[in-house]
């Protein structure tokens, strides 16, 4: 079973090195590095969520909540517990948290060339609200970001 546990800035070198893991930068980007999520969880209203089984981490998901709204940062899964529902169960984890903190809707942004990711969060109920132009540098060059957002109960 998997268990969803919050983290705080001492954990930003676990965080890195699971994001190192999970993003290819040719499809997502560069992985970010410790100091950011140290400075990130920092912040007030911002949320790690971390994913593990049987005290092997699994991924997380960061968030940020401001006002009615908040919004997905980042989302990785190490890419041996990838299809195993694990992404899935941070979203849902990230929602509730966001809901419980007051926020109404839940945005996020994904490369437009990201076609696992678009339809992971097109099935948890997110739908394109817009398009950042050139939004990412990635190696083959730069690639549109899709706004996407989901209304929370």
């Amino acid at each position: 079973m998997t268990e969803v546990t919050t983290l705080g800035p001492a954990g930003a070198e676990l965080l890195a090195a699971i994001h190192a893991e999970a993003f290819d930068p040719a499809v997502s980007g560069d992985a970010w590095e410790a100091k950011a999520f140290t400075e990130l969880l920092s912040l007030p209203g911002t949320a790690a969520l971390l994913a593990g089984r049987d005290g092997d981490p699994l991924g997380f998901v960061l968030l940020r909540t401001a006002a009615d709204e908040a919004e997905i940062l980042t989302l990785a899964t190490r890419p041996a517990a990838r299809r195993r529902g694990v992404a899935r169960g941070l979203l849902s984890a990230a929602a509730r948290t966001a809901q419980a903190a007051g926020a109404a809707t839940l945005f996020l942004e994904v490369a437009a060339t990201n076609a696992a990711a678009l339809a992971l969060y097109a099935g948890f109920g997110f739908s394109a609200v817009g398009r950042r132009r050139c939004y990412y540098r990635l190696s083959g060059g730069p690639v549109d970001a899709v706004v996407m957002a989901r209304p929370l109960p």
